[in-house]
């Protein structure tokens, strides 16, 4: 029976759906926090959903401290028991994907039929990082009679995950599975906006890690500088800001650490002359992720369009964005969410009005009028036209439903105002020429390249951003390699 069709309402679910605990979770067990508690939200709603632990240096002390002292066990296990208990980890979100999901949509307001396939997502990711445990291999190298030259692959120790608020259980669960199959410990810090899934979850797998190799710490800028500056912590991860990426690299120069930052983007899509419309069309809807309001850092926000079919592409555009339409998260038959904030749909609101003076605005811009949603955070997908690269609106990221076309005859200049930004996270490609495919793909100063599509993630395939756009990749082999450092072993015989 589905987790939804048990109660009468979907308020009844998410009341059912809420983790009984609401401290840290430390060396197994579940904590006060020193640091007191914060209130969470419904950001549909703008109910509060109760209050948190919010960690201060002295948790995070003792947070780190275990894990430390569990990393000296867990780093002797075998890779395949390793493996072993993250599959029973990840058949544990796949059993318990609709609860996890609705808590999602219920604390950072994106649709739940989205946040779904974000548990399932999530799911895959730990099996897959599972499925690699025995591929963290070393080399032997040829080095003359009665000797001989290996390396082998050995974990760091306590590398800390924090989470952004977009995809918070998705985040958790893929970014737990690399650093854990490699041997190292992770302390988990979940977004202070929506924390409550990830809390959740680790009620749900409680008891299948040893004590100490995986916890939990929830907070916000002292439990986040704590982590990342305290000596035992090995690895800094973090999903998010440029500005919050920029502090933590600083931080963790201090001890000279392993860093893995994914954070802006100011994507592009390109449609060239012999492009496809209804497949163009379609890449502009789903590549801006307007299920989750375009607060993605992957979202293709500005469309360079040639002339030549621009105003087919707009049309079809324009036609095809009525289908996203703001409701409550937590309703089945909604298509777009919330904003996670009333602060962040401030900022949304005035880069709108920024555009309103830059170019023009061909649709939404306003909020919805609905008697239901006026509790919540809500504004309608927005489109401008007119827009040149001299404009905020075509530089700054705005983590917004909000897209800006753009029209091009010049190959090379378009290039030219595509790489014109400080981001280069992914990037879009339509056209049905295989010269232009290749050759875009080579110029587009980005790290992740769709072409003929816009949004998916391919399980294996590595992820990350050029520039100020992240360091590292994940979701790939590179990350499982990412969570290991070389020591080189020569032996004379």
């Amino acid at each position: 029976m589905s987790f939804f069709s048990r109660f009468a309402s979907m308020d009844e679910a998410v009341s059912a759906a809420l983790p009984r605990q609401r401290g840290l979770y430390i060396d197994g067990r579940w904590q006060m926090a020193s640091g007191g508690e914060a209130a969470t939200y419904n950001p549909g709603k703008g109910t509060e959903l109760g209050t948190v632990a919010e960690a201060n240096a002295q948790d995070v002390e003792r947070a780190v401290t275990a894990a430390h002292k569990a990393f000296l066990s867990w780093r002797k296990v075998k890779p395949q028991e390793r493996a072993g208990l993250l599959k029973r980890i990840a058949t544990v979100l796949r059993e318990n994907a609709e609860e996890l999901a609705l808590l999602d949509s219920a604390n950072c307001g994106n649709p739940v039929r989205a946040m779904t396939r974000d548990v399932l997502d999530g799911a895959a990711l730990v099996d897959y990082f599972a499925g690699l445990a025995i591929e963290a291999k070393g080399e032997v190298m040829p080095v003359g009679e009665g000797k001989l030259n290996l390396t082998v692959q050995e974990p760091y120790g306590v590398c800390v995950r924090i989470l952004a608020y977009n995809h918070p259980l998705m985040f958790a669960a893929g970014k737990l599975a690399a650093p854990l199959v490699t041997g190292n410990t992770v302390i988990l810090k979940p977004p202070p906006q929506a924390p409550l899934s990830v809390i959740r979850m680790m009620e749900l797998v409680d008891g299948i890690l040893p004590p100490g190799v995986l916890s939990l710490v929830t907070g916000g800028l002292e439990c986040g500088r704590a982590l990342v500056s305290h000596p035992l912590t090995r690895v800094v991860g973090l999903v998010g800001s440029v500005p919050a990426g920029r502090a933590a690299a600083i931080s963790a120069a201090e001890g000279l650490k392993h860093t893995a930052l994914e954070l802006g983007g100011k994507n592009a899509l390109i449609a060239y002359p012999d492009a496809d419309i209804d497949r163009t069309v379609a890449g502009a809807i789903s590549g801006m992720n307007f299920a989750w309001c375009g607060q993605s850092c992957g979202s293709t926000s500005r469309l360079f369009v040639h002339e030549s079919i621009h105003d087919e592409v707009l049309s079809g555009l324009l036609e095809k964005i009525t289908s996203f339409k703001p409701g409550i998260p937590t309703e089945l038959t909604t298509t777009m969410g919330a904003i996670i904030s009333p602060a962040q749909l401030g900022k949304i609101k005035s880069y709108i009005e920024i555009g309103r003076n830059e170019a023009d605005l061909v649709y939404g811009g306003t909020t919805p009028t609905e008697a239901e949603l006026q509790g919540g955070n809500y504004i309608d997908p927005t489109v401008f036209v007119d827009v040149d690269m001299s404009k905020r609106i075509a530089r700054e990221e705005i983590f917004g439903p909000v897209i800006s076309v753009l029209k091009w005859t010049d190959e090379e200049r378009m290039f030219g105002d595509v790489n014109a930004v400080d981001y280069g996270l992914t990037a879009s490609i339509f056209t049905t020429n295989l010269r232009n495919a290749h050759h875009a793909s080579r110029q587009v100063e980005s790290g992740y390249v769709w072409v003929n599509d816009a949004g998916p993630h391919i399980l294996g395939a590595p992820f990350g951003g050029y520039k100020m756009s992240g360091i590292g990749r994940e979701e790939a082999f590179s990350e499982l390699y990412s969570f290991t450092q070389t020591k080189n072993v020569n032996i004379t015989l």
